[in-house]
């Protein structure tokens, strides 16, 4: 099954998609700008394959909601999203607020 919801952070509009796949989930929350992740990103390959595209992207690992990705910290971040002032170890929520 997927799931895609308007999801209000501190004021700010996003995306909240979920997709149940089997024995896992893949959870993104997005606007126009960019978006954070369940670890199913490959950020590698758009820091590197797709690096022309500057995508503003981030990843948590081990979450399985919408709200653990919130509040977990970023593990991996793309090269692009450190114009916005993105960082490793961030929260996806303060990440989010930095693209709103």
């Amino acid at each position: 099954m997927m799931t895609v919801n308007p999801i209000e952070v501190e004021g700010m509009h996003f995306t909240a998609v979920t997709v149940e796949l089997p024995k896992t989930n893949l959870l993104v929350i997005s606007n126009e700008v960019g978006y954070i992740m369940c670890a199913a990103l490959d950020v590698d390959l758009l820091n590197n394959a797709l690096a022309d595209r500057k995508i503003i992207a981030g990843r948590a690992k081990g979450v399985r909601t919408i709200d653990q990705l919130l509040h977990a910290p970023l593990e991996k971040i793309t090269d692009a999203s450190r114009e916005y002032g993105w960082e490793t170890g961030m929260t996806g929520k303060d990440a989010l607020l930095k693209i709103a």
